[in-house]
């Protein structure tokens, strides 16, 4: 089955075409459409690449997501830059969705009844949810006979027991407006721990008695505490606010603060909201950037608050790794993966550093040394009773897996 995934976000499409088969899992192409309705979509970029060719790029007005999408189908039809032959190849499309609240624990074929649900918490990711339905009503209008599947970020965190999706706050708040914890990154989660279960399970450990924690670190970063593949615990709450220090969110913070900042600098709630989601984190402490390899060069330029920006982080990732080993009673494995967990071993390094009464151990050749592979790169010491591996994420994948198996 040929799949087509996307992932709109308010000012951009992302997109990637799988031929899905029992036997394989081929990308067939991928690609962005950005800047899309920004000044008129005048000066919106799209990228298209195929496996093993030149990449192409060019500017274009892209007014809105419907053109975007248009221009997506076109170029996978082409007869030069395109994969398939007709659009009628295409057997289903996958959509990621943020937020799908109480009501997803899985992923699942769009109705009109899933479009009501996304757009009833959309107020709890009013920057994804709003955008990611934008994608579905495109493809609705322009593929109308092609089933769509809504993959969401929420809903392998589905699976927390109250004690640790509940807040202290009045039960009334939970029962009224859903305030409880939800998670995101899900997806991604998900994807890392099947691969590094199954990495346990060729040394020997069963997959009911694997205990992982899954380290999900780029511009947003979570983790998340995997019992036996099901999601226990999740940095993550209500919003993707909460947690780890991330490019430009603040991640845990007293509540505190929101009042005494709003009498202090007479704040209003947009403008506290802007302040935690956009303005803080490593580009607040570190006054450079929310990038961490801009960030990384003025720290080791002697740059204090990048210095500090970087300590945070990682100390953050340390103190739930231990939280996280308590939580699953053990600890089998521990996972990096995305932007930061992927490519920045300096960050692997402080994040560990003191964990080896848990039983981690890196080795720093491995750690410095680690090259991507699908399956991932083990860079703990040989005789380190947990694994740390670096895995590679790919949750374009995990949509188009779960797309194939609900529409076949």
């Amino acid at each position: 089955m040929i799949v087509l995934v996307v992932n709109c976000g308010s000012s951009s499409l992302k997109y990637e075409l799988f031929d899905i088969r029992s036997e394989s899992e081929k990308a067939l192409a991928s690609g962005v459409a950005d800047r899309v309705g920004i000044n008129g979509g005048q000066q919106a970029v799209f990228k298209h690449h195929v496996p093993g060719c030149a990449e192409v790029e060019r500017e274009q007005p892209i007014p809105d997501h419907e053109v975007a999408l248009d221009l997506v189908l076109k170029t996978l039809v082409d007869g030069e830059q395109g994969v398939i032959s007709a659009l009628d190849e295409i057997g289903a499309v996958g959509h990621r969705v943020v937020h799908g609240g109480e009501k997803f624990s899985q992923s699942v074929i769009i109705d009109d009844e899933v479009v009501a649900a996304i757009e009833e918490v959309a107020e709890l990711a009013p920057l994804h949810n709003p955008a990611n339905l934008m994608g579905i009503r495109a493809c609705t209008k322009r593929l109308p006979d092609v089933t769509q599947v809504a993959v969401f970020d929420t809903a392998f965190h589905q699976t927390m027991e109250r004690k640790a999706f509940l807040y202290g706050l009045p039960y009334e708040l939970y029962e009224e407006y859903g305030i409880r914890r939800y998670g995101f990154h899900g997806t991604s989660h998900r994807y890392v721990s099947i691969v590094a279960g199954r990495r346990l399970s060729e040394i020997g450990l069963p997959a009911d008695e694997q205990k992982i924690v899954t380290t999900h670190l780029g511009n947003g970063s979570s983790m998340a505490a995997v019992k036996a593949g099901r999601s226990i615990d999740t940095t993550m709450g209500l919003t993707p606010l909460e947690g780890l220090l991330m490019g430009t969110r603040c991640g845990d913070l007293d509540p505190a603060i929101v009042p005494y900042l709003h009498d202090k600098l007479q704040l209003t709630p947009t403008e506290a909201d802007t302040l935690l989601n956009t303005k803080s984190g490593l580009l607040g402490v570190s006054g450079v950037s929310s990038d961490m390899r801009d960030v990384k060069a003025a720290a080791a330029a002697g740059n204090e608050r990048a210095q500090a920006a970087i300590e945070i982080l990682c100390y953050r990732v340390k103190k739930y790794v231990g939280a996280y080993a308590a939580a699953l009673g053990g600890l089998s494995a521990v996972v990096f993966t995305a932007g930061i967990g992927e490519n920045e071993p300096l960050i692997r390094e402080k994040s560990l550093q003191g964990t080896e009464y848990l039983g981690i151990k890196v080795e720093p050749d491995r750690n410095y040394g680690a090259t991507k592979g699908r399956d991932g790169v083990d860079i703990s010491d040989p005789g380190s009773p947990v694994r740390v591996y670096v895995i590679p994420t790919d949750e374009e994948l995990m949509i188009a897996r779960d797309t194939a198996e609900l529409v076949s």
